[in-house]
């Protein structure tokens, strides 16, 4: 699933030139030892995803390589993950010969799983594979919530808990987690279980 030919193909598919080393790049970016979830497992699962809901996409191609570069930069001490990421794509991409109006679609859409919000059915579908996590059994999103932890381990207990309670209540919020009706069907009642379970779990730290 995450190999050179994939990503070739996903490349050629939006009109980039072949590139000698950009899979070994992303490779090691995925596989940093800081990586505990956001790690090239993550981009494996959300490339299954997309082929098994490939048909609500309008431009797949685009969301493909999206899910290529999204967490191509992670550290957790930072907080522009994602625009570095973004830009890692933008100038990537660019030096491959992507149409500039390409380009500007995918960083969009890479932009857009900081806030988790879309405004068009493809970032739509892209937002939800990436958030099918919080829909799985409890046993898979416990894992999950234990990896998150270990990448934040140096943020003492009380205040990670506190963060970590904000963030999942903020999902929880919202009138729906995921915003295209599959993944609605398929997650929302779970991922609300979890989430709910988790707070509480949290709570009582």
């Amino acid at each position: 699933m995450f190999t050179q030919t994939r990503l070739d193909n996903a490349l050629a598919a939006i009109g980039a030139a072949p590139s000698v080393d950009l899979f070994d790049q992303l490779k090691h970016l995925y596989n940093e030892p800081s990586r505990f979830y956001h790690s090239q497992t993550h981009v494996e699962e959300c490339l299954k995803a997309l082929d098994t809901h490939r048909d609500l996409a309008k431009k797949a191609n685009e969301i493909e390589v999206a899910i290529w570069f999204h967490d191509a930069i992670y550290n957790s001490l930072k907080s522009d993950n994602e625009e570095q990421s973004a830009a890692l794509a933008v100038t990537t991409l660019s030096s491959l010969g992507v149409a500039p109006n390409c380009v500007a679609v995918i960083e969009a859409m890479i932009l857009a799983t900081k806030s988790h919000i879309a405004y068009d059915p493809d970032t739509e579908l892209l937002l939800d594979i990436d958030l099918a996590i919080l829909g799985q059994p409890s046993a898979v999103f416990h894992a999950y919530d234990e990896s998150i932890r270990k990448e934040y381990s140096w943020v003492p207990e009380v205040q990670y808990w506190q963060a970590r309670e904000s963030i999942l209540k903020n999902f929880l919020e919202r009138s729906r987690i995921y915003q295209t009706d599959r993944f609605y069907e398929l997650y929302e009642v779970q991922a609300r279980r979890n989430l709910s379970a988790q707070i509480d779990k949290l709570s009582e730290n």
